[in-house]
């Protein structure tokens, strides 16, 4: 190109471009501030309760400083800037001034520090080098600690340690990357003659296995974070044995080669509860406590949390009770609380929700559990049953006294059960805190037929305990055993003299549920053996029994504080079960997906070969579903 097609080429592009335009630039801003106003939240005026009687201009500033995302304070900042003032509405639903069924007494929420007002002032937006870490982190802190809190606060500490990360399917924009998942590195091989010991936690949650499933579904493997191997175990029922006589569950213990390793034997602990008869169950007290911020308007998110819970509304008998409370800019109690027999009522109180604005889940738990508490009668099972789509700012800048808050209301009998929907805005993490302190279960529905699952199907499982602070200990014997792992349940190990202190919170059993734990272990004298004998052995090992380890399991009866204890010798010639093999391959599965190192060259094949030699009986086609969800994750590992 020479200088007389340059200067053309210019003079063009001088043309063709625009000169700026003061007037279309003051009507984009308007329309944007009229927008910005729309979306906060209802036109609508809040409806107040007795525990909920702060209203106002001023509350409303404060709620939206606490509780804004970091995207929405970008927005309000940018408002404030351009039009020197924001004129907040208040945020609600106008359903009418609640009522206390007449049979009720009404409870005042339980206070909670107040850490953001006693702070003060807002921070500044941390910087974008900062934003996988932080912007989930400042909706759990107050906004004039973030950044102090960032280097010394639990919740940071927890968080590198647990590795989260935000998730990025390429369909989601930059501002959408905000997903985490609380999880850890693989549990390491221990050499027996040195720490003999392992205790952990049960874990009945399944939300890992369906975030699996969505990711999969929608082109992408899963993060590394997003993948429990335990959650992926135990979301598939099994057909172990059921206790007999009184007694909660059965235990029951197998020995079988490892799939990947045929140097090593895979240890099944496998637990099933009692399934009582319908007649038999307490009375139910549901708290059904509905996300209805603005992040929750989209079709998989309120929609489908409306139509699960008229699944479950459907499993329903007529002496139970039923209750709902929303929060977005405050909370709200919608309905009183309402035999099951009503359904019509209960039904229209869905029908109305909707919605709009930030997200006050600290004032909605607050709410929920005072309603809880309202509801709780001696005999009776009380739950609050929390869905949202894991935007969830609490509100409490310090995540210890979230959890102290949470197993408060445990410790009276109110247990609390976790329902994620949507994908983009999950906070996994937070979830996995709120249930597992609150004596209750995770679980993620992403489609219609996953709440039927959870809400129908295993509906006992879901919403009646059996069993609480469920602990396993298996002591390994040295002479039989050179090393051993357990296969997931990073985020719920235990000290050892945890097991034996009733202090310690645990994992809840609901009464079908079935659970397993697996170990790798390898034998004296195999060459599967990763470690080194030690030179200077400071004792020999004299013991000469051919048990390969001893289990002990703790739980406490529901509404109980003292703790039961349970024990049987595990031995190298305990027969596999049949439910064994599917177990061994769902467990292969979740590795794969975590890119393990200890599978060898045990392949995707060998996975999805291991599940349909198993399959067993499928009746509601979950595990042909898993090999699909393998074959997918075939085609999408390119490593």
């Amino acid at each position: 190109m020479n200088d007389d097609d340059l200067e053309k080429l210019k003079a063009v592009m001088r043309t063709a471009t625009p000169a700026p335009d003061d007037a279309n630039k003051t009507a984009n801003l308007a329309l944007a501030r009229k927008n910005f106003e729309r979306f906060q939240g209802s036109v609508d005026a809040l409806r107040q309760t007795p525990d909920c009687p702060e209203t106002g201009f001023f509350r409303e500033v404060r709620m939206l400083l606490n509780f804004l995302s970091n995207r929405v304070a970008l927005a309000a900042s940018a408002a404030i800037v351009a039009f020197g003032a924001v004129m907040l509405l208040p945020i609600g639903d106008a359903l009418g001034p609640p009522t206390i069924s007449a049979n009720r007494e009404a409870v005042t929420p339980e206070p909670v520090p107040d850490y953001q007002a006693q702070a003060g002032a807002t921070a500044e937006v941390p910087s974008s080098a900062d934003r996988v870490s932080a912007e989930r982190r400042l909706r759990a802190l107050s906004p004039t600690t973030a950044s102090r809190d960032r280097e010394d606060s639990t919740y940071v500490t927890e968080a590198v340690e647990n590795k989260l990360q935000i998730v990025e399917p390429s369909w989601f924009s930059a501002e959408d990357r905000t997903e985490e998942f609380a999880n850890a590195n693989d549990n390491p091989v221990k050499v027996a003659a040195e720490s003999p010991v392992s205790t952990f936690s049960i874990d009945v949650d399944t939300a890992s296995y369906s975030v699996v499933r969505s990711s999969l579904l929608n082109g992408y493997l899963p993060p590394f974070e997003a993948v429990r191997v335990e959650e992926m175990i135990n979301y598939f029922p099994y057909a172990h044995p059921a206790p007999e006589g009184d007694a909660p569950f059965q235990p029951t213990v197998s020995v079988s080669p490892t799939p990947w390793n045929a140097d090593t034997k895979l240890l099944q602990i496998a637990i099933q509860g009692a399934l009582p008869e319908i007649e038999d169950r307490p009375p139910l007290n549901l708290v059904f406590l509905i996300d209805t911020s603005g992040s929750m308007d989209e079709a998989n998110k309120l929609p489908i949390l409306k139509q699960s819970f008229r699944l479950l509304l459907e499993q329903l008998r007529p002496e139970d009770e039923v209750a709902i409370v929303t929060y977005a800019g405050t909370a709200g109690q919608v309905l009183d609380p309402t035999p099951a027999r009503d359904r019509n009522t209960i039904h229209t109180a869905l029908d109305r929700l909707y919605a709009g604005g930030p997200t006050a889940g600290q004032a909605g738990l607050q709410q929920a559990y005072a309603t809880a508490r309202g509801m709780t009668v001696d005999g009776e099972v009380t739950r609050v049953i929390l869905a949202t789509d894991g935007d969830f700012n609490v509100g409490i800048s310090d995540p210890e006294r979230l959890k102290e808050f949470i197993e408060r209301q445990a410790g009276i009998g109110a247990y609390l059960s976790v329902l994620g929907f949507g994908r983009g805005n999950l906070d996994d993490a937070t979830m996995q805190v709120l249930a597992q302190n609150g004596n209750g279960t995770a679980a993620y529905i992403d489609t219609l037929g996953e709440a039927r699952k959870v809400l129908v199907d295993q509906l006992s499982g879901a919403l009646y305990p059996i069993a609480d602070d469920v602990k396993i200990q298996v002591e390994f014997n040295p002479s039989q055993v050179a090393e051993y792992r357990l296969i997931g349940y990073e985020t719920r190990t235990l000290r050892r003299e945890d097991f034996n202190n009733d202090a310690v919170d645990a994992g809840e059993i609901g009464a079908g549920h079935s659970v397993t734990a697996i170990y790798e272990v390898t034998p004296v004298g195999s060459p599967a053996r990763l470690t080194d004998p030690l030179r200077f052995q400071v004792d020999e090992i004299t013991s000469t029994s051919d048990e390969l380890g001893f289990l002990r399991l703790r739980y406490k009866s529901p509404g109980t504080t003292t703790s039961r204890l349970i024990e049987q010798p595990v031995t190298a010639d305990l027969a596999p079960s049949p439910e064994a093999g599917f177990a061994a391959a769902i467990a292969g599965f979740g590795q794969l997906l975590r890119g393990s190192n200890y599978l060898g060259d045990w392949s995707w094949d060998d996975a999805i070969a291991l599940a349909n030699a198993n399959r067993g009986d499928d009746l509601y086609g979950y595990r042909a579903e898993a090999v699909q969800l393998m074959r997918l994750a075939q085609s999408l590992d390119q490593r």
